[in-house]
């Protein structure tokens, strides 16, 4: 015959924290993934077209290494590796992510009415440029609500 336990109930506000920390790092992971897309299309575009463009090649590859970067980092566990200043490492890599995206995107539809450091986006590769909007966007939205739940747990916990 099974025995039967009592658990003691669980703390107001228990049951919530669990999804939400769980809905946290989901959001934090995905636009970490949506970044390091970001920088493959990137890297894709600068070897089938760009790297003999002068200036925009270039600014090409150095997206391409700063969205590297920055994902992994936002896939580190940096909260344990760089102790207090954790979550300040990891709110300033989640907005320069966002910054990164969001500037890619802008130029991007820049370059596409109006040269650019002499260019002008001739729109070769369309199912790359998609990519390099969903991806762009999915960043920026992700990361955005990463860094708001991320705020309000900061604030809370203080």
């Amino acid at each position: 015959m099974p025995t039967l336990s009592y658990a003691p109930p669980l703390p107001r506000g228990a049951g919530r924290r669990a999804p939400l920390a769980t809905w946290w790092l989901a959001t934090r992971a995905l636009g970490a993934l949506a970044l390091l897309a970001v920088g493959a299309v990137h890297l894709q575009q600068y070897v089938k077209l760009y790297s003999g463009v002068p200036t925009i090649g270039t600014l090409f590859l150095l997206n391409f290494a700063g969205a590297t970067v920055l994902g992994l980092a936002l896939l580190a566990p940096i909260e344990r590796v760089a102790g207090r200043y954790g979550r300040v490492a990891i709110g300033l890599a989640a907005l320069a992510g966002i910054g990164l995206a969001a500037t890619s995107y802008a130029f991007l539809l820049i370059s596409e009415r109006t040269p650019v450091f002499g260019w002008l986006e001739p729109g070769y590769d369309p199912p790359a440029i998609m990519a390099a909007r969903v991806s762009e966007i999915a960043t920026v939205v992700l990361l955005g609500a990463f860094l708001a739940a991320h705020a309000t747990h900061s604030r809370r916990s203080s």
